[in-house]
């Protein structure tokens, strides 16, 4: 099998694959402290531990590995252990004992992976390969090489896969079991857990990350043609299988192209909600809305298109409680939106809000709104304006926000932008929305608006204040 493997890393060198795989750059990286790390005489200590009948061969300790990062890379504890772990992901070490490839700062025992297997060899195993070695590891009476789960998982998958050829895949597979046992023992050990790892790193552990797949971001800078995950399983004979992978979906560019076609038709066909339930909204709206449309309803006193009499829009801008009309203020109970929108109605929900001692909201949102307006030469300036008077400790008008929303502002802060508080916003205006703007509308003061003879009395209360003015 490792030889017709050979033959294809190496045809695949020679067809420039290397050239196209944006992480190479990092895979020689990483060889180069791989091999720093093998070093006699300043390298990691390896050592073979005795243990209770047997001999465990060429292994280092986690806590080993971690000093030797700590020393030589002038990194801390915590730097190591996680570049450590990102090493390791990639398969050039692994714990002897565990089939996730992270590193653990104790006296975990890790081993080499021989330079064969190194991912900067750029081969991609097929899946026949997969199914000869988990063969393999049936035949062999060991409890460390029993299967786990998902092993036996894709083992019956990929029996099922290649039912034709299965009996060619086990024949393969007796064969490699009968050339390792005339191995030494001690390197057979050695090996076995190599191609363990080997795997581990092709085939993971469900919930681990495949680093052998190319990352798209990196593929679309270097504008090189990128082979994903399902493009992978076509070059193949069977296609790629790993434990995430369904049977499903190992179908052709034009079969996936075509199901996810007639998936989307499907969604256009169902509907989310009742059709009678939606008719009913278009209804409510269109009646709702239908005083103001002047193709349904005469505007009066007329309309400025036709008559050139420009009362309508002078009456839509005033902002006088004497001269506003009651249509005007019988649009601001349609919705919040439709109040802010209106000048004159912020005015008065912002004096509502002034009485129930809750106004920092709509001003901080105003301010907010503001914001997105303003010059970019001016946005750092105003961010700070505004969190130093709604959102710091200390502040002088400060909003009802939760802990979360806060943390994403503080972060937004660190690059400040038109954009910042728009988690805060949200929130505000769903509290506006869902517990004062319906208080507002339930109010004396907006019912006194609505109706004509009551708003005559306010204006007769409010005359002497205006009068002393």
């Amino acid at each position: 099998m490792y030889i017709i493997m050979a033959q294809r890393r190496k045809q695949d060198s020679s067809n420039g694959t290397n050239e196209y795989n944006p992480n190479f750059i990092v895979y020689r990286k990483m060889e180069s402290v791989i091999q720093r790390m093998q070093d006699e005489k300043n390298g990691v200590p390896v050592r073979t531990v005795k243990s209770f009948m047997s001999k465990v061969p060429s292994v280092f300790t986690g806590a080993d590995l971690v000093q030797w990062f700590i020393k030589n890379l002038d990194i801390e504890q915590t730097e190591a252990l996680h570049l450590g772990s990102l090493v390791s992901a990639h398969g050039y070490f692994f714990p002897i004992t565990d089939h996730v490839l992270t590193l653990k700062d104790d006296n975990t025992f890790y081993r080499f992976q021989t330079p064969y297997f190194w991912p900067s060899n750029h081969w991609e195993p097929e899946n026949t390969d997969y199914a000869v070695y988990l063969c393999k590891r049936t035949m062999q009476n060991k409890s460390r090489l029993e299967l786990a789960d998902y092993e036996a998982e894709n083992l019956a998958r990929l029996q099922r896969m290649f039912s034709r050829k299965w009996e060619f895949i086990f024949m393969q597979a007796e064969a490699q079991a009968k050339v390792d046992k005339k191995r030494d023992k001690m390197e057979r050990k050695v090996l076995d857990s190599q191609e363990r790892a080997f795997w581990d790193v092709h085939r993971p552990v469900p919930g681990c990350v495949n680093t052998t797949e190319m990352d798209i971001k990196k593929a679309c800078r270097l504008n090189k043609p990128l082979k994903t995950k399902k493009q992978m399983a076509y070059n193949v004979p069977g296609g790629r299988i790993s434990p995430s992978v369904s049977e499903s979906d190992l179908r052709t560019p034009i079969e996936e192209l075509q199901s996810q076609i007639e998936s989307y038709k499907r969604r256009l066909d169902r509907r989310k909600y009742k059709l009678s339930k939606i008719a009913d909204l278009l209804i409510t709206s269109c009646q709702q809305y239908a005083e103001y449309d002047a193709l349904i309803t005469a505007p009066e006193p007329s309309n400025p298109w036709i008559s050139d009499d420009t009362t309508l829009w002078d009456l839509s801008k005033t902002m006088s409680l004497r001269d506003v009309p009651i249509w005007r203020v019988k649009r601001w109970g349609f919705s919040l939106e439709e109040l802010l929108m209106d000048s004159l109605g912020r005015e008065q929900f912002g004096k509502f809000l002034a009485k129930e001692f809750s106004d920092e909201n709509l001003r901080f949102w105003l301010a907010g709104g503001e914001l997105r307006s303003t010059s970019l030469s001016q946005v750092p300036e105003k961010v700070q304006e505004i969190y130093d008077e709604y959102l710091a400790p200390g502040a002088h008008s400060p909003i009802n926000i939760d802990c979360k929303v806060l943390e994403s502002i503080k972060e937004n802060m660190q690059d400040p932008g038109r954009y910042t508080f728009d988690p805060a916003m949200e929130h505000i205006f769903q509290l506006m929305k869902s517990d004062s703007y319906y208080r507002y509308l339930r109010s004396d003061q907006y019912k006194e608006l609505l109706n004509p003879k009551k708003k005559a009395r306010f204006m007769l209360r409010k005359l002497p204040s205006i009068g002393g003015m």
